[in-house]
C-alpha cells in the first residue's frame, strides 16, 4: 500500500505541474485523484479487503496523502484564479496615454436642414412659425379652404382617412385656417410640417413636408406676393435664381397661380428631378378666396391676404443635389454622412 500511495502523489505532482494555471486543468487533476471515481477514492474503499492488521495503517496513510493532495490543490487553484484575473485585467488595460478616439459627428437632416433655414429666413422678414395637429377634421382640412364634397383630393385614393371623420392632413393649410380663428389681422405666419397622401416615386412620398405661408391684413395685393416669393428664393437660393408664376386653380385662393424656380440641380438645363424642363414646381399661390375668410369670420370687405406653399423635400433635393426624392426616408447612414453638421 506505501508503495501505491508513493506512486500516486508522484503522478499527482506530475499531473499538477502539468495543468499549471489553467483552472479548468486544475479542476480534472481533482476529479482525477479525489473524484467519486477517483484513484485516491478508489483506494479507500479497497481498505475493507486488506487483512485487519493492515487497514488501520492504509487508512491513516490514505488520509494523510489526502490531506496533502487537498492543500496542493486549494493552493494551485488560488493561483489559477489569481493569474485568470491578472490576464483578464491586462486584457482590458487602459492607456490613458494613448490619444482619444475622435468621436463620429453626426448631422443635420437634409429636409431639417432645410425647413430651419427657411424658417430663419421667414423669422428675419417678420413672420412667426406655427404649428397644428397632424390629424384633422374635414372642416378644417377641405371644408374652411372651399373644396367641395366632390373635389378629387377628398378621395379615398388621394387621402388617408381614419376613424370617427378625421384624416391624416394632406396640406399644412390647416394650420392656417386655426391661426385666422385664433388671431385677428394683421398675420404674417408660415407653418411647417408633415403631411400624407397616397403616392410613391422618385418624386412623391407618402409622407412628406410643406411649409406654407399666409398673410392677411388690409391693402396685401398680389404684387406683395410676387415680391415675397422672389425675396424668399433668392435669399435661399442666390440671386442668380429665376421664378416665374403661371395661372392656376385651387379652390383656396382666387386669383390663383403655381411658381417655379429654375432648377438648381442642373442649372436649368434640363434633368431627371425637373423632367428636363429646367423649372422645379414648387408649389401653389394666390390671394385668399373670400369663402375661405367667411368660414374663419374675417370680413372680406376690409381684408385681403395671399398664401403660397411648398415641398421642404424638394427644395433639399434642389440644394443638395438628390436625384431620388426615396433617398430621404431611407435612413441609409451611408447617404446621410455627406451632410456634415
Amino acid at each position: 500500500m506505501r508503495e501505491t500511495l508513493e506512486r500516486l502523489e508522484r503522478e499527482f505532482d506530475a499531473a499538477l505541474a502539468d495543468a499549471g494555471a489553467d483552472t479548468s486543468a486544475v479542476e480534472a487533476v481533482r476529479v482525477r485523484f479525489l473524484g467519486r471515481k477517483g484513484e485516491l477514492t478508489g483506494l479507500m474503499k479497497s481498505i475493507g479487503s486488506l487483512p485487519a492488521e493492515e487497514r488501520k495503517d492504509a487508512g491513516r496513510d490514505i488520509n494523510a496523502l489526502k490531506r496533502r493532495i487537498d492543500q496542493r490543490l486549494t493552493e494551485a487553484a488560488q493561483r489559477a484564479e489569481s493569474a485568470s484575473v491578472e490576464e483578464q485585467l491586462a486584457r482590458e488595460r487602459i492607456d490613458v496615454s494613448l490619444p482619444s478616439c475622435i468621436p463620429w459627428a453626426g448631422s443635420l437632416h437634409p429636409v431639417t436642414h432645410t425647413r430651419r433655414e427657411l424658417e430663419r429666413i421667414f423669422r428675419e422678414m417678420g413672420f412667426s412659425v406655427e404649428s397644428g395637429p397632424e390629424v384633422e377634421d374635414d372642416f378644417h382640412n377641405f371644408e374652411a379652404l372651399n373644396m367641395p364634397p366632390d373635389h378629387p383630393a377628398r378621395d379615398d385614393t388621394d387621402t388617408f382617412y381614419l376613424d370617427g371623420g378625421l384624416l391624416l392632413r394632406t396640406h399644412t393649410s390647416p394650420v392656417q385656417i386655426r391661426t385666422m380663428q385664433s388671431r385677428k389681422p394683421p398675420i404674417k405666419m408660415v407653418c411647417p410640417g408633415r403631411v400624407y397622401r397616397r403616392d410613391l416615386d422618385a418624386t412623391h412620398l407618402p409622407m412628406f413636408h410643406q411649409l406654407e405661408a399666409l398673410v392677411v391684413g388690409e391693402n396685401v395685393s398680389m404684387a406683395d406676393l410676387k415680391g415675397t416669393l422672389s425675396a424668399v428664393w433668392k435669399r435661399f437660393f442666390g440671386d442668380e435664381v429665376e421664378m416665374r408664376l403661371r395661372p392656376g386653380y385651387f379652390p383656396f385662393v382666387e386669383p390663383g397661380c403655381e411658381y417655379d424656380v429654375s432648377c438648381r440641380v442642373c442649372e436649368g438645363k434640363g434633368c431627371r428631378v425637373c423632367k428636363n424642363s429646367g423649372w422645379i414646381e414648387l408649389g401653389g399661390a394666390g390671394m385668399v378666396h373670400p369663402a375661405v375668410f367667411e368660414a374663419v369670420e374675417l370680413d372680406a370687405d376690409r381684408y385681403s391676404g395671399f398664401a403660397f406653399g411648398l415641398g421642404l423635400d424638394r427644395i433639399a433635393m434642389m440644394r443638395h443635389g438628390i436625384d431620388d426624392l426615396r433617398l430621404l426616408v431611407e435612413n441609409d447612414v451611408r447617404f446621410l454622412g455627406q451632410f456634415p453638421v
